[in-house]
């Protein structure tokens, strides 16, 4: 059963291939040539479901051909590169037109890159590229914060002081909470972020 597309697709036009080809990694090809464009059509496509790669249409070739091209991509960082390109992009820049899909195939490469990539994230101020509400998943720039954060003494112990000690300590469990982020995000709360 293929999913349903979340987003709007088309095939990249000439414009929009144009502006994700200075971003590419510049790798010596290995093995059998292939049409980039046309797995970047699948990746994309794949970006705009929620679907596994074993869903991806077979006109667009091998579901595990596309999927090893994609781990390859995000190894050499090209969703960093284009998400920071897309944050200095201008209104009417192509790669404009591409947000959606690059921040979706982010998402999926949040799984290989891990906190690094949310940290990107974050600091860009893209948060349509986290993968569900921004108070739900890691945040590594709070705990730096927070870690520079002084210790109140907490002796010798006063009524008074064991009180402000006890606020402090949940607060301190609450925005540790925030830095870590989420272990299980409900499917349907994943689903519904854009």
């Amino acid at each position: 059963m293929l999913a349903s597309l979340r987003i709007p697709l088309t095939p990249l036009s000439d414009a929009e291939w144009q502006a994700v080809l200075p971003h590419l990694p510049n790798t010596t090809t290995r093995g059998r040539p292939c049409d980039l464009r046309a797995h970047f059509n699948a990746i994309f496509r794949l970006a705009a479901t929620d679907g596994p790669w074993r869903e991806l249409p077979r006109h667009y070739g091998n579901h595990d051909t596309i999927a090893r091209h994609f781990r390859r991509l995000t190894h050499a960082g090209l969703w960093e590169r284009l998400l920071i390109a897309l944050s200095s992009a201008p209104a009417d820049h192509p790669l404009r037109r591409l947000e959606g899909l690059i921040c979706r195939a982010a998402r999926r490469a949040i799984r290989i890159r891990g906190l690094r990539l949310i940290t990107l994230i974050r600091r860009l101020n893209l948060k349509r590229a986290l993968p569900a509400p921004p108070w739900l998943v890691a945040d590594p720039i709070l705990s730096e914060k927070l870690f520079a954060l002084p210790f109140p003494a907490l002796l010798p112990v006063t009524r008074r002081r064991k009180a402000r000690g006890i606020a402090w300590l949940r607060a301190l469990r609450r925005c540790l909470g925030t830095v870590a982020g989420r272990r299980w995000i409900p499917r349907a709360l994943k689903a519904s972020w854009p």
